[in-house]
C-alpha cells in the first residue's frame, strides 16, 4: 500500500504535501524497499535506517539546488526511491541497471559518486566554499554514517571546515545503540532550543558584545561547552570548529523537519548528530544488521534469510581457515582488519584467536601502518584488505612497510572482477600499483590449496609479500593436509603446445587451460608477478611464436607490462597479446557477465588468439 508515495516522483512532490502526511510517506517508503530488495537482492538494512532521515532531508532542503552529498551510499536506498528512480530500484545493482552507489552520471540529485567512505565531508566542503564564492544561496548538507566517521579523512577535512567557517551542515547518522540512552523528551528539547533563532540570536550578540572582553569572551565559551557536553557527546566538534546539535531521534520525523528548519539558516559549519537503527521497521533486520547489511532475494515473511548451499568455499573462506590453522601453530600471528570481519572470512578467527585478532575500524592507512608497528616489535602481522580498500593505504605500504622491508603479509581479497558493487569496487590495479615496489614480492594463486601454498610462503618470506585472490567460491580442489613452501619466483608448466604459448596470472587459469586445448597451446602458470620467473619467459618466447598473457587487473602497468619487460630486457623480439582489463572503469554487473562483456571468457580468449595469428 503506496497510496502516498505513488504521487512522489521527485522531492517537488514531497514538499507539497503537508508534515503531518510525512509519516506515513516514511511508512510507505521503508514498505516498497523491503519489497523492492527482497525480490532483486540488494543492501537493506542500512537504508531502512535512514527512511526518515532522507525524508525529512528532501523536505526542508530545495534539492537538488541545495546539495545532498551522502558517504558510501549503502544508505541511500530511500534517497534513489524520492529522486526519480523508483520504479527502477528492482534492477539496482545488476547489469545495466541502477548503480549500487550514488552516481553522478545516473541522477542531478547525485552530486558526489561514491564508493568508498569518509569522503562525503571534503567534498561537501568544496562545493560550500564554491557557493560561498559565487555568492549562491545553495545549501550543503554531508550525510555520513557513524563507522566513516573513524577514517582520518574525516577529521582532516572537520579541522579545515572549523578553520575556514564555511556554512554547511553535516548529519552524522549514528546507528550505534550505545548512547540510546541520551534520545529522550529532555534531549529533544534541548536539540530544539539549540537550533532555534532565539538561542543563536542571543549566542552570536552575546559573541560580539564579548569579544572585547577576553577572559569574560572565554569564560561564557567554555561554558558553554560544559553545558552542551552534560546533554551531548559533542566536544569533540565543537573543538574542531562546529556548532554540535543533537543526539536526537532520527525516526522521529517531525523532530527531524524542525531542526533541519531551524539548522538551514545558521551561519558557520554546523554538526546534527541523529541516532537511527539500521534495519529499523523490519524486526529481523533489526536483530541482524549485520547479516542483513547486504541481502539475496528473500521471503520478507519468513524470519531467516535462505541458507547459504554447502560446496566449494569461497578464497574469503580459505584464507580464513589458513588463518586459524596457522595461528594454532604460531603466536606471533596479528590479523588485521579494517572494518571487513565477515567480508574476509575472519569470523571464526576473531571467536578463537581474539587476541590476535584486530579490527580496526574504517582505517585503511591506519591498519598497514599498525603492521609496520607489529613488524618493528618482532610480530608477524597479516593485513586482510580488499584490492580496492588497499589503495587508500598506497603511501603506507611504500613508506611504512616496503622501504623499511618489514615482514607484513597482505592478504588482498576481491581482487580482480567483484561484479555488482560496480566500478568503486573492481580489484582492478593492484598488481600495477603494488609490482613496483622495490622489496615487495607479489604472488597469484590459481587454485585454493595454491592459494593456501602462497599465504604460507608470503608469511614465511622475510619481508613484505601479497597475495591477491578474487571474490567467490574457488575450483574445488583437494586441500593437502599441509601447505607448502614455494620457491620464490618460480612458474609452473601445466601444458604443452605448438606456436602459442599462454602465461596465465592468477585464477583464470580454467579458461586459459580450455583456450589452449581449443588451438593446441603451452599454459604456464606463473604464479608470481614478482619477481616474475624470466627464464621461463625466455624459454617460452624462443619455442614459440606468440606469448599471450592472462589477468584479471588492468593490463596497463599489470602483470603483461611486467612480462613485456623482461623480454625487451633480454633483447627478445616476440609477438605478445596482453589480455586482461581494459582501460575503462568496468561497470556492475555479476561477474560471469562482467566476464563475458570485457572478454574474459575461454571463448573470448581463444577468438582474440585467433584473430592475433591471423594478422
Amino acid at each position: 500500500m503506496t497510496k502516498l508515495l505513488d504521487g512522489i516522483e521527485y522531492p517537488t512532490d514531497l514538499r507539497r504535501l503537508p508534515t503531518h502526511q510525512l509519516k506515513s510517506v516514511c511508512d510507505e517508503v521503508r514498505a516498497y524497499l523491503l519489497d523492492s530488495v527482497s525480490r532483486s537482492s540488494g543492501h537493506l538494512a542500512s537504508g531502512l535506517g535512514t527512511v526518515e532521515l532522507t525524508v525529512a532531508l528532501h523536505y526542508v532542503y530545495n534539492t537538488p539546488q541545495d546539495k545532498l552529498v551522502w558517504d558510501v551510499g549503502h544508505q541511500a536506498y530511500p534517497h534513489k526511491i524520492l529522486t526519480g528512480r523508483k520504479k527502477q530500484l528492482h534492477t539496482i545493482r545488476q547489469k545495466d541497471g541502477l548503480h549500487p552507489f550514488p552516481w553522478r552520471e545516473e541522477s542531478e540529485y547525485d552530486v558526489l559518486s561514491v564508493g568508498h567512505s569518509s569522503t562525503s565531508i571534503s567534498a561537501a566542503l568544496g562545493m560550500a566554499v564554491a557557493a560561498q564564492r559565487s555568492g549562491s544561496n545553495e545549501k550543503v548538507v554531508s550525510i555520513i554514517g557513524d563507522g566513516a566517521m573513524t577514517a582520518g579523512m574525516v577529521f582532516e577535512a572537520m579541522n579545515h571546515a572549523g578553520d575556514i567557517k564555511p556554512d554547511m551542515l553535516v548529519v552524522l547518522n549514528d546507528n550505534d545503540m550505545s548512547i540510546s540512552e541520551n534520545v529522550g523528551a529532555l534531549n529533544q528539547h534541548f536539540a530544539r532550543l539549540l537550533s532555534g533563532r532565539f538561542y543563536t540570536k542571543i549566542r552570536e550578540q552575546g559573541k560580539k558584545l564579548l569579544k572585547p572582553l577576553p577572559p569574560i569572551h572565554h569564560l561564557a565559551s567554555r561554558a558553554e561547552e560544559h553545558m552542551k557536553g552534560m546533554m551531548a557527546p559533542g566536544t569533540i566538534f565543537e573543538e574542531l570548529g562546529f556548532n554540535y546539535i543533537g543526539p536526537i531521534d532520527g525516526h522521529d520525523v517531525d523532530t527531524l523537519v524542525e531542526t533541519l528548519k531551524n539548522m538551514k539558516h545558521l551561519r558557520g559549519p554546523q554538526l546534527l548528530h541523529v541516532v537511527t537503527q539500521k534495519g529499523k521497521g523490519y524486526r529481523p533486520a533489526e536483530a541482524d544488521p549485520i547479516g542483513y547489511h547486504g541481502v539475496p532475494k528473500f521471503d520478507p515473511a519468513q524470519s531467516t534469510l535462505p541458507s547459504k548451499k554447502p560446496g566449494i568455499p569461497s578464497y574469503s573462506e580459505v584464507f580464513g581457515d589458513w588463518l586459524c590453522d596457522h595461528a594454532q601453530e604460531d603466536e606471533k600471528l596479528m590479523a588485521i582488519t579494517p572494518a571487513m570481519r565477515e567480508g574476509s572470512g575472519m569470523v571464526k578467527f576473531s571467536k578463537l584467536y581474539p587476541d590476535q585478532y584486530f579490527d580496526v575500524a574504517i582505517a585503511e592507512q591506519h591498519s598497514v601502518t599498525y603492521a609496520a608497528g607489529l613488524a618493528i616489535a618482532g610480530l608477524k602481522p597479516v593485513v586482510a584488505i580488499y584490492s580496492t580498500f588497499l589503495q587508500r593505504a598506497y603511501d603506507q605500504v611504500i613508506h611504512d612497510v616496503a622501504l623499511q622491508n618489514l615482514d607484513v603479509l597482505f592478504a588482498i581479497d576481491r581482487a580482480g572482477i567483484v561484479g555488482a558493487d560496480g566500478p568503486t569496487h573492481q580489484g582492478a590495479f593492484d598488481l600495477s600499483y603494488l609490482r613496483c615496489i622495490p622489496n615487495m614480492i607479489v604472488m597469484t594463486p590459481s587454485d585454493e590449496q595454491e592459494c593456501r601454498d602462497m599465504l604460507f610462503t608470503g608469511y614465511r618470506y622475510e619481508g613484505p609479500a601479497a597475495v591477491r585472490y578474487p571474490r567467490g567460491s574457488g575450483t574445488g580442489v583437494t586441500l593437502r593436509e599441509h601447505d607448502n613452501l614455494l620457491e620464490v619466483g618460480k612458474a609452473k608448466p601445466v601444458r604443452d603446445g605448438k606456436q602459442v604459448a599462454i602465461l596465465n596470472f592468477g585464477t583464470l587459469l580454467p579458461e586459459a587451460i580450455a583456450a589452449a586445448e581449443a588451438i593446441d597451446a603451452t599454459v604456464i602458470d606463473m604464479r608470481f608477478v614478482k619477481p616474475i620467473d624470466k627464464q621461463a619467459i625466455v624459454k617460452a618466447a624462443n619455442e614459440h611464436q606468440l606469448l599471450v598473457t592472462l589477468e584479471e587487473n588492468a593490463t596497463a602497468g599489470g602483470a603483461g607490462s611486467a612480462v613485456n619487460e623482461s623480454l625487451a630486457e633480454a633483447g627478445i623480439a616476440v609477438q605478445t597479446l596482453n589480455i586482461g582489463l581494459p582501460d575503462e572503469f568496468i561497470k556492475h554487473g555479476s561477474q560471469n557477465e562482467v566476464k563475458e562483456e570485457i572478454g574474459l571468457t575461454q571463448e573470448a580468449i581463444k577468438a582474440r588468439i585467433q584473430a592475433h595469428l591471423k594478422q
